[in-house]
């Protein structure tokens, strides 16, 4: 009666002839089993009402009580570890968080055990955090599983125990920020399975774990970037004042963004504070006065990106790319770049390349006009939309007109100039943006299952004729990324990560950069889940040779070939470049580069590369765009990698690749992480440039230093490159047969100790009268020190060494001989 009377209170006016048959049903009902069938081969298993819904009216699940147990030994270790800070270190900010940890964490095992005795299941034997020494095998848990919690190993726990000061230091903020981030990823996972925290309290338990602990890596991730002896770990930030850290550099000029290229109101592109309205007792003097600790900050950003991006020389100009339109620069002789003229045509992404007087330049965002327009376009489907390459004639450098466009269905992030003459250009597209509305370019299909119509998985080639610019089109799409067998056109990377403990990697639906090397008719594709080889022998119709992924990438971006095409660097843009990816914290293989070789066309994994200075929570970093120095003999890398700064590393070794020199700036602000950074950072005719996203160009030289001698650069700036340099596209550099060249790889020899003291001393001397006698106004010829050098080149080639660098030098020597007669 009691369901009755229940019921007619929420029916209201139904009749109690309709209430009295429910009722009949219900006790109908009441007669039917209910039954739990078991695996197969098991018997049927009856169940009382209150069985079959036990799951569902209970307030946890077994997966709130198996992270509850597992979370108690895990928070023990933690206080066990902050039990050992005492009489190891005399860092007080150390000792604090140690304190801080050992009471909070204590506190949350005792409600974590009264929590699982109150439900009535088992309490882990051990994990108590007052016994210690057993380093959480006392709890049961497996290697594998601690491993995945992000606790210490026996072995681990043992050396921090031995360790002391410094060391100390180091040992316990690595493992704590590991164990912190392990207890975060217990809650994500926790929170991912269905039905789990349903608990109130459980939920407010979970949200102070990752609220309490994720803000204890960021303090932790500080103090431990300041354990580094790197200068570039603690500089100081600020836009126009921020501290500076360079090594074997010479910074040459430093050039702000042009008028017309940034707010005025807002240089440096920060986020606004949020207004609040003020209480009415705030008196207004207080209010303009009142701190900006605390602060919420709004999200959105300016309708206008003013971003510096991807650069091209030709000659001597410069062209730098920019979100907001391109800049062109004269270089003058010292290399220092002044403004010619700005061009403004919204649309980024602002990649730009030139062939003649033809210049080329990537739009992927959805506020690109035909027309460059400032005002964006707001329709969803609109003809006056442009996403694509633009194309313009910069005959006059003063004046430059856009003769041509292409749209392209997903728009052009990058683009490489393959192949160029007198009447065409042969451009690849790489687009990774979302597939266009076929309302507004036809063809554009997207991601339909089985449909391989789809502008996924392709590359766009575009043909642009030299006299006719406007008449340029894609003439063909190839699907690149197809499966070799069953033609299946999403054949490579499907995405998600490699298992566990990996990066989470996007699907190969797309290459970020191609970079094309011609003369050895090899293309390298960074393409999102995979690095690829291609075949561009006929460039209409690239061929892949051989593809490779990566557990520890998460996006490959870029790709750069060495100068003789037998290795390939590969960047991960771990973040998306709009991330803190250098701090202390962070893998040093993760957000790195990985350097392949490139032998029988297929790529054999040597090793990574990532710059080890700390970087703070501010800085948005992770490797990114950079060019061969073309020193004869070694494989040197200029590499922009954002708030990172520049850094300049030797691969010759490519198992084990070192920086040799570098300059980074402290973050643009104290509190907010905005973007900035180096987008890229070029060699070309003897400087390094830099395009800093948010602040302008950087211009450097390179310092002779233990790592680089002075004929080394020298050689560097000698090196016959051609007057052209775009992104993306290389070209095998040679050298003159000057004294100097042989001097270079000389001192590498000497360095490496090829070659005794002895015979080093003698081919430099001879090298020396060698540069005396060329390098005079009027060259006098020497048939004796031409009959020496020849000799000196016949030993070389003779040796039973095996070093590319001697049989270098015999060749460079018995040039210079030749021109000696």
């Amino acid at each position: 009666m009691r369901l009755i009377g229940l019921s007619a209170r929420l029916l209201g006016g139904v009749s109690a002839s309709v209430i009295m048959l429910g009722s009949v049903v219900g006790s109908a009902a009441d007669d039917a089993p209910i039954v739990l069938p078991g695996a197969p081969g098991e018997d049927v298993r009856s169940l009382s009402a209150e069985e079959a819904i036990a799951i569902t009216a209970s307030s946890f699940s077994p997966d709130d009580v198996r992270f509850m147990q597992n979370m108690i030994p895990h928070h023990g270790q933690a206080v066990e570890m902050a039990n050992l800070v005492e009489g190891r270190t005399a860092t007080e900010d150390i000792v604090t968080i140690a304190g801080k940890i050992k009471a909070t964490q204590s506190d949350e095992i005792d409600f974590m055990r009264r929590w699982l005795d109150e439900r009535d299941q088992t309490v882990a034997e051990g994990g108590d955090h007052s016994s210690h020494g057993h380093h959480g095998a006392h709890s049961g848990l497996s290697e594998e599983l601690m491993a995945a919690m992000g606790m210490a190993t026996g072995a681990q726990m043992e050396a921090l125990a031995a360790a002391e000061g410094v060391e100390f230091d180091r040992q316990f903020l690595t493992l704590m920020i590991r164990h912190h981030e392990g207890a975060v990823d217990m809650v994500t996972e926790l929170l991912e399975k269905p039905g789990s925290a349903f608990d109130p309290v459980l939920l407010d338990f979970t949200t102070d774990i990752t609220n309490d602990q994720t803000r204890e890596i960021d303090q932790m991730g500080a103090i431990l970037a300041e354990l580094s002896p790197d200068p570039r770990s603690s500089l100081k930030s600020g836009y126009f004042n921020a501290g500076e850290a360079i090594s074997n550099l010479t910074k040459v000029a430093s050039l702000p963004r042009p008028a017309g290229f940034f707010d005025p109101e807002n240089p440096a592109g920060l986020r606004l504070a949020k207004i609040s309205e003020p209480s009415d007792t705030d008196e207004e003097a207080d209010r303009d006065e009142q701190s900006l600790e605390g602060t919420e900050w709004s999200e959105r950003t300016s309708f206008l990106s003013f971003s510096n991006t991807d650069m091209a020389f030709f000659d001597n100009k410069m062209i730098a790319g920019n979100y907001h339109g391109f800049n062109i620069y004269e270089l003058d002789d010292a290399g220092v770049p002044e403004l010619l003229s700005s061009v403004v045509c919204p649309g980024g992404q602002g990649d730009v390349s030139v062939v003649g007087d033809l210049l080329i330049m990537s739009v992927e965002q959805l506020r690109g006009r035909v027309d460059c327009g400032l005002q964006g376009v707001s329709e969803d489907v609109s003809t006056e939309r442009f996403r694509g390459l633009r194309i313009f004639d910069i005959s006059d450098l003063r004046r430059p007109v856009q003769v041509g466009q292409v749209q392209t269905c997903r728009g052009s992030h990058t683009h490489s100039v393959v192949q160029s003459d007198e009447s065409q250009i042969i451009v690849y597209n790489s687009g990774t943006a979302v597939v266009r509305d076929e309302d507004e370019l036809s063809g554009c299909i997207g991601e339909l299952p089985g449909d391989d119509r789809t502008a996924l998985f392709r590359v766009d080639i575009i043909e642009i004729p030299v006299d006719n610019p406007a008449a340029s089109r894609i003439v063909d799409s190839p699907a690149v990324f197809a499966d070799l067998e069953t033609g299946r056109l999403s054949g490579l990377w499907p995405g998600g990560d490699h298992g566990e403990d990996t990066q989470t990697t996007n699907s190969t639906n797309h290459c970020h950069d191609i970079t094309v090397f011609p003369e050895l008719n090899l293309a390298a594709g960074a393409c999102s889940g995979n690095g690829i080889i291609f075949d561009i022998s006929d460039p209409l119709a690239p061929q892949r040779i051989d593809d490779v992924t990566d557990s520890g990438f998460a996006y490959w971006h870029s790709a750069t070939f060495n100068n003789d095409g037998t290795k390939v660097l590969f960047t991960d843009e771990w973040g998306g470049g709009s991330r803190p990816r250098c701090r202390a914290q962070d893998p040093l293989d993760w957000g790195a580069n990985a350097i392949y070789d490139i032998e029988d066309g297929q790529l054999v994994f040597q090793g990574y590369y990532k710059i080890a200075a700390p970087q703070k929570e501010e800085e948005n970093c992770v490797a990114h765009n950079g060019s061969i120095i073309p020193v004869p003999g070694r494989d040197i890398f200029a590499q922009a990698w954002y708030q990172g700064g520049l850094s300049v590393l030797d691969f010759t070794d490519a198992a084990s690749a070192t920086e040799i020199a570098y300059f980074d700036r402290g973050p643009i602000d104290e509190e907010q992480l905005v973007l900035g950074g180096y987008w890229s950072t070029y060699w070309y005719d003897g400087k390094i440039y830099g395009t800093e996203i948010a602040r302008g160009i950087d211009v450097f030289s390179l310092e002779p230093s233990e790592y680089l001698s002075e004929n080394e650069i020298a050689a560097a700036a000698l090196a016959e490159q051609g007057d052209l340099f775009n992104p993306q596209q290389q070209f095998r550099v040679t050298w003159p047969a000057e004294p100097v060249v042989a001097k270079a790889y000389l001192d590498q020899i000497e360095r490496d100790e090829t070659l005794s003291g002895e015979t080093v001393s003698e081919i430099r001397s001879a090298l020396d009268e060698a540069d005396a006698r060329l390098n005079r106004r009027f060259r006098r010829k020497s048939e004796s020190l031409a009959d020496t050098l020849d000799m000196m080149a016949a030993d070389l080639a003779s040796m039973e060494v095996e070093n590319q660098r001697v049989d270098a030098l015999s060749v460079v020597v018995t040039d210079i001989a030749t021109r000696l007669r």
